[in-house]
């Protein structure tokens, strides 16, 4: 499993040498036949003093079976040496392959590990398990100390996997990560950097990750699930410029409509308020996603029917899988909503009582950047074995919204970025489409939302007109107020590193 050269792949200036993130590793260990061995309390205490294990330990061992048993695992160089200098009949040395991961922490929920059982879990492993190890699993040699050699059969290779994501963007985005719980003590946090012309996956980062090399060592297990692709959360703001979308491509409204903002709106006997009750007064759309308005989203949720909202959130995709060549990939139908209530649809509007993973907001959010149309997210270059090579061909849907509706939305992300709370995303010399996120965290098992969490985000692309990048930035109740404050800056410091790294040239 390696990196490609996403260098070469975008076309840019440099080359860079494969980084291996999986590896089989040749690993000796001790077996012996007990029936085999005359005298076992001296072969015990003669191994004792080559294996580092007491006497007792060995002779317990030897005493469990007289057919077959074994000693010790992951022999170290110098144990190896040692025992195969020994001329024991009944005991053997042989040589098998274990999975080991140079990169250690780096990308550990999406690459996943080999289990105890030689089957792949999570990520990666899990998805790619049967192609990775080949047809007849790992081949296994054996020599003994009694010179007894077995050759065994060839194993049918596994493939190798060479990824779309880019090393640099990817260490980026976890040290942001890291950063950010440093700086804001974020809970835990999400990456994601997508190609939106095509689904390539260039960076998927999460807070906190953990030694793929010592996975049997975590005591929680829920480390182990990719929170991108695995854990639905409802996203707040960053979804309205959805609900903009379907009012613009229906033909309720035009980017010169205004609306008059008071602060609340009243739907049966619930209130809908803006975020710290603020009230904005007439505004045209793009003030709507420029000021991160609730009630204008509400307003614009009320010009469409529930049936017609439903329609198109099947659209973007946000009722379905992806597809990600990642194990284990989570998605909501958003039942509740489909028998909702009007209150319901409502706060649905502005991304509250809707779910979805993280990358499928990302994948949603590529019908901006992508003339109308989604693609679909991957992670696998290309994947070769002996001297077979099979690309990855990009898979784009038919065109959801018209261009013109995407170009429209577009606008008003990059007013966000130029003239809203989006601002501390603004880089000169760069039109930048995005939009901020502070959503409420429902409380589990119960009705409501956790007055003390929130979940904050910031999603976008650039440069504005001509896409080469999408980042989601997502992050776990931080200890600031706002995503301005938290997301937005993340945002900032990865577009502008992406700008550089691929020497973007400016576009104003």
């Amino acid at each position: 499993m390696y990196f490609e050269n996403s260098r070469e792949s975008h076309g840019r200036a440099g080359a860079e040498i494969s980084k291996s993130l999986a590896i089989n590793k040749e690993t000796w260990f001790l077996s012996a036949t007990p029936q085999k061995i005359k005298d076992k309390n001296s072969v015990a205490a003669l191994l004792s003093g080559i294996i580092n294990e007491s006497k007792a330990s060995v002779l317990r061992t030897l005493e469990k079976s007289d057919s077959y048993i074994v000693i010790k695992k992951d022999l170290s160089q110098q144990e190896l040496k040692k025992l195969e200098s020994l001329q024991q009949e009944g005991l053997l040395l042989e040589k098998s392959y274990s999975r080991y991961y140079p990169q250690e922490t780096m990308l550990s929920q999406v690459v996943g590990f080999l289990g105890g059982s030689g089957n792949g879990q999570y990520g990666l492993e899990g998805y790619y398990s049967d192609m990775l190890q080949g047809q007849k699993g790992i081949r296994e040699e054996k020599r003994g100390l009694n010179l007894i050699n077995s050759t065994g059969e060839e194993d049918l290779n596994g493939s190798d996997l060479y990824l779309t994501i880019d090393y640099n963007i990817q260490f980026q985005a976890e040290s942001l990560l890291k950063e950010a719980q440093k700086n804001i003590d974020i809970e835990s946090g999400q990456i994601i950097v997508m190609k939106p012309d095509s689904g390539r996956i260039l960076a998927l980062a999460n807070f906190p990750s953990f030694d793929l090399n010592r996975y049997a060592r975590q005591g929680d297990l829920g480390i182990f699930q990719n929170s991108a692709t695995q854990k639905l959360f409802e996203p707040g703001s960053v979804f309205k410029p959805f609900t903009m979308a379907i009012a613009l491509q229906e033909g309720k409204v035009t980017p010169d409509t205004t609306f008059v903002d008071t602060g609340s709106v009243t739907i049966g006997p619930d209130t809908i308020s803006n975020f710290n009750h603020e009230k904005y007064g007439k505004r045209d759309m793009s003030g709507i996603l420029e000021k991160s308005i609730n009630t204008g989203a509400v307003f614009l949720s009320s010009l469409v029917s529930h049936q017609t909202f439903l329609s198109y959130l099947d659209k973007f995709g946000f009722n379905n899988k992806t597809g990600i060549d990642l194990q284990g990939e989570v998605y909501s139908r958003n039942e509740i909503l489909k028998h909702g209530s009007d209150f319901g649809f409502a706060t649905s509007s502005f991304g509250q009582g809707i779910e979805m993973t993280p990358i499928q907001l990302v994948t949603a959010f590529s019908i901006f950047a992508n003339q109308g149309k989604t693609v679909k997210p991957y992670i696998v270059e290309k994947i070769v074995h002996g001297q077979e090579e099979q690309k990855t061909q990009p898979v784009i849907s038919p065109v959801i919204i018209s261009p013109v509706t995407a170009s429209l939305v577009t606008t008003m992300l990059v007013n966000v970025v130029e003239r809203g709370f989006g601002d501390k995303a603004k880089i000169p010399g760069y039109y930048l489409a995005g939009k901020t996120g502070t959503a409420q965290v429902p409380i589990p098992g119960k009705k409501g939302y956790d007055p003390n969490k929130t979940i904050q985000s910031f999603i976008g692309f650039g440069p504005a007109l001509k896409p080469e990048f999408l980042i989601l930035v997502k992050l776990d109740n931080p200890k600031v107020p706002k995503s301005s404050l938290s997301a937005v800056p993340i945002f900032r410091k990865l577009s502008q590193y992406i700008i550089n790294y691929w020497q973007i040239p400016p576009d104003y």
